[in-house]
């Protein structure tokens, strides 16, 4: 049987600290928050590869030091009111509700959504960690402003609707990729209602339902 703590500790160590994850309160959320739990049986023992993990139709779990290097660049703090889009099976909503005061999860899968409330509720943080089911590209403005919204997967455009359910002073943080296929971690600041943007590395992940590029016209 695979010894789930020791993976979680190599997973810090050589995944995170190794790629300046330096955030005390993140990096111990990643040590005690069990990824096993959030992918398909199947998959458990694979679960700390540093890599991302296909979790089913088509939809992978972002790679640990990807997701840990975006959660970090918004400076996740434990009075944010975050908004997790891209939820899949809950492991990022798990992460996020232990250095937050409280997660929206939003997952356009019905499947996935409900397997993550499951694991949020076994795990304990179902109080904090709430999931809703519906499109990713439409945010979830009914319980928004948000302080920070992490996005687990890539877009090719400006996110435009779930800038406009920043709050003053709020953060997004996504993987964008450009017109040559190169994807940055990039963040997007509110401040005064004028959005700006910066990058800070590049990565590569799977891209998010709905925010694909447009197919490219062919005669």
């Amino acid at each position: 049987m695979a010894n789930f703590q020791i993976a979680r500790t190599k997973m810090v160590e050589n995944q995170l600290r190794a790629n300046k994850v330096m955030d005390v309160n993140l990096v111990d959320a990643m040590r005690v928050v069990p990824r096993e739990n959030y992918v398909p049986v199947a998959k458990r023992g694979v679960a700390y590869a540093d890599e991302d993990l296909p979790i089913g139709d088509g939809r992978s779990l972002m790679e640990p030091m990807l997701f840990s290097r975006l959660v970090q660049l918004a400076e996740v703090g434990p009075d944010d009111f975050v908004l997790d889009v891209g939820a899949g099976m809950g492991y990022g909503a798990a992460v996020l509700a232990r250095i937050s005061s409280a997660v929206i999860a939003l997952e356009c899968d019905e499947g996935f959504a409900e397997a993550a409330q499951t694991a949020l509720s076994k795990d304990g943080t179902a109080d904090t960690a709430v999931v809703h089911t519906g499109p990713l590209t439409e945010g979830w403005a009914n319980e928004g402003p948000y302080d920070v919204i992490i996005c687990e997967g890539a877009v090719v455009n400006d996110p435009t609707t779930l800038l406009g359910q920043l709050a003053e002073g709020g953060r997004l943080a996504v993987m964008q990729r450009d017109a040559s296929g190169i994807q940055r971690g990039t963040l997007f600041i509110n401040r005064s209602g004028a959005i700006s943007k910066r990058t800070a590395f590049d990565g590569a992940t799977p891209m998010l339902p709905g925010f694909e590029p447009a197919p490219a016209f062919t005669f």
